[in-house]
Parts: C-alpha cells; sequence; structure tokens
C-alpha cells in the first residue's frame, strides 16, 4: 500500500507527463537570458496574474525575499500579519538580508488585516522611525480566501497612504478556483505577486516573482546577488508551464478532498474541526490526544502528519478520495483505543 502524506502539498512528485514536458524542454543559459522555456514561464505567469513581467526563483522564500528588497531599502519597513509565512516561516530574511524591519500584525479570523489596524501603525514621516513602505498579505492564508471586497479595499488603502502592496501568493491559484475566477482577478489589486509553482500545481520546484517591468528588473539583480541565478533550468520551468497549463482547474479535487476529510474527522470524539475554514486544500484540528502517540499511530498506518503541537492536513494531486477514506478510518481506530 502507498504512502499518504498528509503534510503539506509541497510532496507532490512528478506526473509523467510533466516529467515528459521537462525532458523535451528547450534550454538555454538563463543568466543570459537565452532559455526560451524559462522565459515562456515567465511571460505565461506575468500574463496569467495580469503583470508586465515575471521571474524564476527557485522557492517562494527566495521570491518573496525578492520583492521585499525590491520594494523596500534599507532601514524600511514592511506591515505584514503575525502568522503569515514571509514574517514567521522565512528565516527573517528581510531584517537578516534586507535590513528591512518587520512590523507584525495579528490576523483577523478569515486571515486579513484590519486596515484600520494597519493604518494605526504606519510610521510617520519621522527620523526617529522605520519608513513604513509595503503592506503583505498572503492568500490563501493557512488555507482561507481573503474576500474579493477585501481586496478592494486594501488596494485603496494602499493607494491613500502611498504604500505598495505584495501578495504572498503560494496558493493564489487554490484561491481562485475556490472563488471560481481568473486568478488575475485577485492579482490585478497588487504591485507584485509571488505564484508557488511547487505546492498545490505539483510542480517539483520553484516560484514566479510577477510585477512591474522596473520592480522585476531590480528583483532580477537580487536573485543574482542572492546566488538565485540558474543556467539551463528550463527543464525546471517546464514542469511549471505544464502546471500552469493543466493542474490549476484540478485543484478543486483537493479542496473537495479536504472537506471529506473534515467532514469525517468532525465526527471522531476527540476531533474539533470548524468545517467553515476548511475552505481550500488545508484541515486544521484541535485534539485532545497525545500529538506523538497519533503520529506513530498514523505512521503504521503509512500516513505521514506533521507532528505539531497543531494537527494540519493537507490534501494534493497525489492523495486520492480512497486515501482519504483510509485516513479517516486510521484517525477513528487511534480515538477508539
Amino acid at each position: 500500500m502507498k504512502w499518504i502524506d498528509l503534510r503539506s502539498d509541497t510532496v507532490t512528485r512528478p506526473t509523467k507527463p510533466m516529467l515528459e514536458a521537462m525532458m523535451q524542454a528547450e534550454v538555454g543559459d538563463d543568466v543570459y537570458g537565452e532559455d526560451p522555456t524559462v522565459n515562456l514561464l515567465e511571460k505565461t505567469t506575468a500574463r496569467m496574474t495580469g503583470m508586465e513581467a515575471g521571474l524564476f526563483c527557485t522557492s517562494g522564500t527566495q521570491s518573496n525575499l525578492l520583492a521585499l528588497m525590491s520594494h523596500c531599502n534599507r532601514g524600511d519597513e514592511y506591515i505584514v500579519g503575525q502568522l503569515a509565512h514571509t514574517y514567521r516561516y522565512e528565516g527573517g530574511g528581510a531584517a537578516v538580508l534586507g535590513s528591512i524591519q518587520p512590523q507584525p500584525l495579528d490576523l483577523e479570523p478569515d486571515g486579513s488585516l484590519d486596515l484600520a489596524k494597519v493604518a494605526h501603525f504606519i510610521k510617520p514621516d519621522d527620523y526617529h522611525f522605520a519608513k513604513t513602505k509595503l503592506l503583505c498579505l498572503e492568500n490563501t492564508q493557512g488555507g482561507k480566501v481573503l474576500p474579493m471586497d477585501y481586496l478592494a479595499k486594501a488596494r485603496a488603502f494602499v493607494n491613500t497612504h502611498g504604500l505598495s502592496l505584495h501578495l504572498d501568493g503560494a496558493r493564489v491559484f487554490n484561491a481562485a478556483v475556490k472563488l471560481d475566477v481568473a486568478v488575475e482577478e485577485i492579482t490585478r489589486h497588487f504591485d507584485t505577486v509571488s505564484c508557488c509553482l511547487s505546492k498545490g500545481l505539483g510542480a517539483p520546484v520553484g516560484s514566479v516573482l510577477c510585477g512591474p517591468e522596473k520592480i522585476i528588473q531590480k528583483a532580477r539583480r537580487w536573485r543574482k546577488v542572492l546566488g538565485g541565478g540558474m543556467r539551463q533550468a528550463g527543464i525546471l520551468a517546464a514542469a511549471g508551464l505544464y502546471a500552469l497549463e493543466n493542474h490549476v482547474a484540478r485543484l478543486e479535487k483537493d479542496h473537495v478532498n479536504a472537506r471529506h476529510l473534515a467532514a469525517g474527522l468532525a465526527k471522531i470524539k476527540g476531533i474539533k474541526i470548524d468545517s467553515e475554514m476548511v475552505q481550500t486544500n488545508i484541515v486544521f484540528a484541535d485534539i485532545t490526544a497525545d500529538m506523538s502517540k497519533l503520529h506513530g499511530h498514523l505512521k503504521e498506518n503509512r500516513i505521514l502528519i506533521d507532528p505539531s503541537s497543531h494537527l494540519r492536513l493537507v490534501t494534493h494531486l497525489d492523495i486520492q478520495a480512497p486515501d482519504i477514506d483510509h485516513a479517516i478510518g486510521a484517525f477513528q481506530s487511534f480515538f477508539r483505543g
């Protein structure tokens, strides 16, 4: 029986058609701008997001860092959510490598930042303070989709306050599928967006930073400084192109499987799930049991979860409906025991 890996949607393996596309990719030296497949991926992602240009990056962490360093100078500040990936889970890169001060704020239950609170933390133009330059949002945030009307308000807000707006769109295609809109309807509100290819879209590596030509050229320079200049990267870019062309609509299957998983687990005494928060492919749950023992029990049943203090389960293209049924059964047997 196969392993059922629910730790993250980053664990997917390339499909056979994706591998074929990678093997057949036309390549060149991307540092010279001569890799046609990389160039096509950048243009395609920029077009899909309604941006002028794109930049193929090794990871979402790199893509977000390049955006922050391109929007902000040393001593500037960005405002971000306490649980946002760009602040909490990317090694403090903005501060460590960019000398950019983060101003983290608590997120609202729906994953947004209260814009009135954001306004309170914008620093005055005074040399006692870092200069507030950028507001960062994340969509999805913990699997939750930011409302479309909120995005419009955020755009108007930054225009009023003279800020730029960046989107960590690691799962922005999940958000677009959930809302049944083209991804451009989400990204058009932002100055820059980082689109991850290696999560739900199933590519093995990479993210694309999209934005105005001037910002992307600055980011391209920073990418080289940070060691992110790649050579015959078209082999990897081909996987991203295949994902964009073939794996976006199928994200709905992951959302259906997540709802199925949440519904099954919610019936188990000892597991508490807010089903309204299961909007895309991520399920969070509170449990009364010892996480380490649960982790061991599930592993014995060839199911992998992240053994942290909070149960987080993620569906993806390598997870099918029968796998969800098996997982629910394994949870049931643990809590019965």
